[in-house]
């Protein structure tokens, strides 16, 4: 799986623990972000992320909920309402929200990369591409849809252009773990098991430890890095 990304845990084909979503909810600015309304629905959006973030799902929808009443036309909202829903395993309810947010805002590229990230768990590998495309056309520097189009190809055996994203995303300076990561499992797929192994070194080097207690996803994925580089040592 921009925007600041949730990553949960699995195997790609059982789940999408390396697809970069959010984190962080998107916010919404406003010419009168600071008055009363605005305070108010900006507190919301932290409570929101903060329930996430803690894994109180049926909490943070409540919110969000409570915002789209409010405001039925606002796009960001029913994004970040679907983002929750598809890490709390409603998929369906994810995809509807991803559908309405787009109906709203066709320029809005965090909801073409959310709606690829749930396209890419069914396997509808070709939609999930169309759909990182089109959020980086219109966002060129959104890193986690080139991230997570790098992957796609990956699953596709299309190795090089693979790697040919994953060092696109390098150059933001963004997500430098999370790229180094997949970077290495796609030289690992490919049988170039010394690149591998250098990428999987930085990766270990820039992913969080036990003690980041901020970053539960980022540790989830140093210990799968770590056990692909294991894989390879021995070999080296």
């Amino acid at each position: 799986m921009n925007t600041h990304p949730f990553l949960a845990s699995g195997d790609q084909q059982n789940s999408c623990y390396q697809f970069l979503t959010k984190t962080t909810l998107d916010s919404q600015k406003h010419e009168a972000n600071c008055d009363e309304s605005g305070f108010a629905e900006g507190y919301l959006r932290s409570c929101a992320l903060r329930s996430a973030q803690q894994g109180n799902y049926h909490e943070a929808i409540a919110l969000l909920n409570q915002l789209i009443n409010r405001h039925p036309h606002n796009a960001v909202d029913y994004n970040n309402r679907g983002l929750i829903y598809f890490q709390s395993g409603q998929s369906q309810q994810a995809l509807q929200d991803y559908n309405t947010a787009l109906q709203l805002n066709p320029h809005l590229a965090s909801a073409y990369n959310n709606r690829a990230n749930y396209y890419a768990a069914c396997g509808e590998l070709a939609a999930a591409l169309a759909d990182y495309d089109r959020a980086i056309d219109l966002n060129p520097r959104h890193v986690r849809a080139w991230i997570n189009r790098g992957i796609t190809l990956r699953d596709l055996g299309e190795y090089e252009q693979a790697i040919e994203n994953f060092d696109i995303a390098l150059v933001f300076g963004q997500l430098e773990g999370h790229i180094w990561a997949e970077r290495g499992r796609t030289y690992h797929l490919w049988g170039d098991w010394n690149c591998a192994i250098a990428d999987y070194r930085r990766a270990v080097a820039q992913l969080p430890s036990l003690y980041s207690r901020r970053d539960v996803p980022g540790y989830r994925l140093l210990l799968q890095v770590e056990n692909w580089l294991n894989e390879l040592l021995p070999l080296g």
